[in-house]
């Protein structure tokens, strides 16, 4: 647990400093409210320590700061004697988590700081939460706001629930395993097993045992009974990857098993019987392959039950912003990365790129990015060389054709008589984004709007630069 000491007597902060140390926790030390600003850029503090009386800016000054920030990190106001209302004054008016009298006892700050941690972690799970709940456009761990996307969640949701068989299609990297794991999780099969296996990376000698299994002594090597996935994926739902490169002879068998349930090992006598959905995925076109002589014509007619087309990431742009924060939330939790938010030029160069390599390419983006990051925000300097140029040209591109408002202060924003309604509320958006240095969700409660409504606005500010651009 990491935690900021700020105190100005420095044999104060160096005895908490030690203090803190014996109990495995991470301390850091500030002099005065202004030095512990400072170090949070560098610090992220999991709770915070803060004298309420010192020179310059003082422990009320400091967190008055941070709420006005929007940090809620918890902080223990330390006080001397003849402060008590100061301090209750604090915590009630500034939400400080507690306080404490000086001279301070071990034990109850120790217990203190592990319950303000906890409750700093309750309040992260919440805000993913919210984040989660925001996303509008979802199905499972699909997202997607765009009309083909929502019209894809349509027919998987009335497919789901049934035992057809489901064919998804998509160029490569768009998702297809992702979409057949939501199939799963959306049917009566979702306490079943889900067994993948791609038909391109196994070669043709392995295929048939892989997918029906072995008896022992079958073939060289079969030196005991193994089973297939069509039997370890019983009562479950078995995803067949790039079924357009599976053997035609082993194509043959498939189809037998999806007309009558029953399997057979390779070198068995007996069939048993099978309870699997199966789910089959390509990224070609799978007309094309049937004439092409790849895929069995009875084969794909009876796999193509329910045909689940992905769209490539290029034709849904308006999804991006969404599909970026839901990584951004998933991402950060691999790596225990503390990145609040993409910046603006960032996204606008994401929905400017034209992703060949689909989700998945942007994935692997997102997760550098996170990684290089940290905390804070998503930056230029986060992205690889090739979409560096796009987030430059999206800076660039910034002077803005509306009407700017005239700033009377940091607080405040005034426009010119004339100024239409349209150009009033796209400055004030903008100005709002500034004030809260691009922090997208600050910004949405501030302007009393939803996040999406937020993503939307900034996205018609930009295609509206981009239509001034080709005049």
């Amino acid at each position: 647990m990491k935690v900021l000491i700020v105190d100005d007597e420095a044999s104060q902060r160096s005895g908490l400093a030690a203090m803190l140390s014996a109990w495995n926790m991470t301390p850091e030390t500030a002099a005065d409210g202004e030095e512990a600003l400072s170090k949070l850029s560098g610090f992220p503090a999991d709770v915070i320590i803060t004298d309420l009386n010192m020179p310059g800016l003082d422990g009320f000054g400091l967190l008055q700061r941070l709420r006005d920030a929007g940090d809620s990190t918890p902080a223990i106001v330390l006080t001397a004697f003849g402060n008590i209302e100061k301090a209750v004054q604090t915590v009630h008016e500034l939400g400080a988590y507690w306080f404490l009298d000086k001279p301070i006892q071990p034990g109850v700050l120790e217990v203190l700081i592990r319950r303000a941690g906890s409750h700093a972690g309750l309040l992260a799970d919440k805000r993913n939460l919210e984040r989660q709940l925001s996303y509008k456009g979802s199905l499972g761990n699909l997202v997607g706001t765009s009309p083909k996307m929502q019209e894809m969640f349509s027919l998987l949701q009335q497919a789901a629930p049934s035992k057809a068989c489901v064919l998804i299609t998509g160029e490569s990297g768009t998702g297809k395993e992702l979409v057949a794991r939501t199939v799963h999780a959306l049917s009566p099969r979702r306490q079943g097993p889900f067994i993948a296996i791609n038909c391109a990376a196994l070669p043709e000698t392995l295929i048939e045992s892989e997918l029906f299994g072995h008896e022992k002594g079958s073939f060289t090597g079969a030196s005991e009974r193994r089973p297939g996935c069509f039997e370890v994926a019983q009562h479950g739902t078995l995803l067949l990857d790039e079924i357009g490169e599976m053997p035609m002879q082993t194509q043959a068998k498939l189809l037998r098993i999806l007309e009558d349930s029953r399997v057979r090992r390779l070198g068995g006598k007996n069939e048993f019987e099978v309870d699997v959905r199966v789910v089959a995925a390509t990224n070609k076109v799978p007309e094309d392959a049937v004439h092409g002589g790849h895929l069995r014509e009875d084969l794909f007619y009876r796999l193509n039950v329910f045909h689940v087309h992905i769209p490539p990431l290029r034709e849904r742009k308006a999804d991006i912003p969404s599909l970026a924060e839901a990584l951004l939330s998933d991402l950060n939790r691999k790596h225990e990365c503390r990145v609040a938010e993409i910046s603006l030029p960032v996204l606008e160069a994401f929905e400017r790129h034209n992703w060949p390599g689909n989700v998945r390419e942007l994935r692997n983006v997102m997760e550098r990015a996170v990684i290089l990051a940290g905390e804070g925000a998503i930056e230029r300097k986060h992205l690889p060389a090739f979409l560096q140029a796009g987030v430059a040209a999206a800076v660039a591109g910034t002077g803005s054709a509306v009407a700017a408002p005239v700033h009377g202060d940091d607080e405040s924003v005034r426009f010119a008589v004339g100024t239409t309604v349209e150009e009033a509320e796209k400055g004030l958006i903008l100005r709002t984004l500034e004030h809260t240095k691009n922090n997208k969700t600050r910004a949405a409660e501030i302007l009393g709007i939803s996040l999406k409504t937020l993503h939307n606005k900034l996205k018609e500010y930009g295609a509206a630069k981009e239509e001034e651009a080709g005049a």
